[in-house]
């Protein structure tokens, strides 16, 4: 909530047109729940009544600043694609320019299940119909083969700009989930123009959160928690890590934590 109206690390410090959280309960169903609403993080009561009673062991939380589509729930993240989520913090410029070719390029199933306008959820499209591709020659996919997918639809993506003459840099800074295994990623096509922050604590504390702050606190190891995030969120930053640039985060399912570059 403090994020969607003070945001440290952006140029957009407001991001008031909407948020989103999703999480996991295993012994419910594979499937993530999910809510979310149009209204500014900061002003919707359900939210501030009802977060404190999600356990779960995988959330993902994301507010908006919209830019490709409307403000509408079917253009809100995170997105929920079968047992997955993703959100993203980034884009693609002039995203209507290869919306054509990038459609052409989907699966049907893909395709079917897009209900809204942003470029992430197009890009979420083509990531599952490159990993469907994958999985016809393999029972199960790696971590590093879902990263190879990332990258291959970062590649392709770039690739239908170039057709059309499209120059600006995309920004993919995104987070995909099972609830079970996690990876982020801080990737720009050009990061001296222009790039978004990404950090993660992973020390073995976890963290309280009081009228909107974090803090941090020791605790026994099984307790362990993780955070990933576009800006540092406590007053203490050396719990932080800032991800290097054109990176991933890979986060197994023990709570290892893996970076390594992104090609």
């Amino acid at each position: 909530m403090k994020q969607s109206y003070h945001a440290l690390e952006s140029e957009v410090t407001v991001n008031g047109d909407g948020f989103g959280i999703g999480w996991y309960n295993h012994f419910r169903r594979k499937e993530p729940a999910l809510f979310r609403s149009i209204r500014p993080a900061w002003n919707d009561e359900n939210l501030s009544y009802n977060a404190s009673m999600i356990k779960t062991n995988c959330l993902l939380a994301h507010i908006r600043a919209a830019t490709q589509g409307s403000v509408s729930i079917e253009n809100s993240h995170p997105f929920q694609y079968k047992e997955f989520l993703m959100m993203q913090n980034g884009g693609i410029p002039e995203f209507g320019k290869i919306k054509r070719k990038l459609i052409n390029r989907l699966d049907e199933e893909s395709f079917e299940w897009i209900q809204g306008q942003t470029d992430t959820q197009y890009i979420f499209a083509l990531f599952m119909t490159i990993t469907g591709e994958w999985r016809k020659n393999k029972d199960e996919l790696s971590f590093d083969d879902l990263s190879a997918c990332l990258s291959e639809t970062f590649s392709e993506i770039e690739d239908m700009k170039k057709e059309v003459g499209v120059e600006g840099p995309s920004l993919y800074n995104l987070v995909l989930t099972n609830g079970k295994a996690m990876i982020a990623t801080r990737y720009s096509t050009n990061p001296e123009l222009e790039t978004r922050s990404l950090h993660i604590a992973s020390n073995a504390e976890c963290y309280t959160c009081g009228e909107g702050f974090l803090k941090f606190k020791s605790i026994e190891p099984k307790e362990r928690a993780i955070l990933i995030s576009s800006e540092v969120l406590t007053e203490k930053k050396e719990h932080w890590t800032a991800v290097p640039e054109n990176h991933c985060i890979m986060v197994g399912e023990d709570l290892t934590v893996d970076i390594k570059p992104l090609k």
